[in-house]
C-alpha cells in the first residue's frame, strides 16, 4: 500500500514562478495595503478596487507556468498518496499535474456569487461591476478574505491528521488556521520543512528534516530523501 503525503504549500512556491506575495514586512501587496484588498471590509468599502487588483492577479496568473517544485511534487504521485493543502490561490499545482489539491484561501481562476457562497463559477476574464449572478448580485472573486472562515479546514485537518509523512514548501507556517495543522499529525512521522528562511527548529519537533533553500532546490532534494526511506 502507498503511504500518504500531505504538502503544505504556501507563497515560496509560487514565488519563482514570478506570482508576489504579501508575505514581506510592510504588509503590502503590489503596492497595496493588504486589508483594502484581501478583507472583507475592504471588499465592502470599495469594491471597484477589489476588482481590480483581483483583475490583475488573475492576468498575472494566466501568463504564469509551473516551476520544478510544483513538477516536482506532482511526480510524488506515481509512489505516494499525494494530497497538496496550498495557502497559494493559483492553479499552478494543478497544471503541473498534482490531482488532489485542497485550496485553503480560495482560488483566483474561479468566481462567485456575493449573495450565495456555494454559487461558484469558472472565471478566467476580468470580474467587473454589474456583473450579476442568477440571483441578481454582484460576482465576487472566489477568495477566503481576512475575516472570513476558511471552509476547506477541516478537510485540510482530516488529511493531515491520517498523513504518514508531511512536507512543508515555502510557508512560514505563521500564519492561522494554516498554521494550527501540525497539531493534528501524527507523532514521531517524518516531516520536510523547505524554506530559505526556517522559522521552525528540529530541536521543537522529533523527525523534523530541515531544507534550508528555496522551492524549486528544496522539493527535489527532499524527493530524493524519501527515496532512501
Amino acid at each position: 500500500m502507498k503511504k500518504s503525503i500531505v504538502v503544505l504549500t504556501g507563497a515560496g512556491v509560487s514565488a519563482e514562478s514570478g506570482l508576489k506575495t504579501f508575505r514581506d514586512a510592510d504588509g503590502l501587496w503590489e503596492g497595496h495595503d493588504v486589508m483594502k484588498v484581501a478583507s472583507i471590509q475592504g471588499w465592502r468599502n470599495n469594491m471597484e478596487l477589489v476588482l481590480d487588483f483581483y483583475n490583475q492577479r488573475r492576468r498575472q496568473l494566466l501568463e504564469a507556468k509551473p516551476n520544478e517544485a510544483h513538477f516536482a511534487l506532482a511526480e510524488l504521485e506515481k509512489d505516494y498518496n499525494v494530497t497538496i493543502i496550498t495557502q497559494n490561490v493559483d492553479d499552478l499545482h494543478e497544471r503541473a499535474g498534482s490531482k488532489n489539491v485542497i485550496h485553503l484561501h480560495g482560488e483566483l481562476l474561479k468566481a462567485r456569487s456575493s449573495f450565495d457562497e456555494d454559487l461558484v463559477f469558472d472565471w478566467t476574464k476580468d470580474i467587473n461591476i454589474g456583473d450579476f449572478c442568477e440571483h441578481n448580485h454582484q460576482i465576487r472573486p472566489h477568495i477566503v478574505w481576512f475575516g472570513e472562515a476558511v471552509p476547506l479546514i477541516d478537510a485540510a485537518i482530516e488529511e493531515v491528521s491520517k498523513a504518514d509523512i508531511i512536507m512543508i514548501v515555502g510557508t512560514s507556517m505563521q500564519v492561522y488556521p494554516a498554521a494550527g495543522l501540525l497539531n493534528y499529525k501524527k507523532s514521531k512521522i517524518p516531516v520536510y520543512f523547505i524554506d530559505p528562511k526556517p522559522t521552525m527548529s528540529n530541536k521543537i519537533m522529533t523527525g523534523l528534516e530541515i531544507i534550508a533553500e528555496k522551492a524549486t532546490v528544496g522539493v527535489p532534494i527532499a524527493v530524493s530523501l524519501l527515496s532512501r526511506t
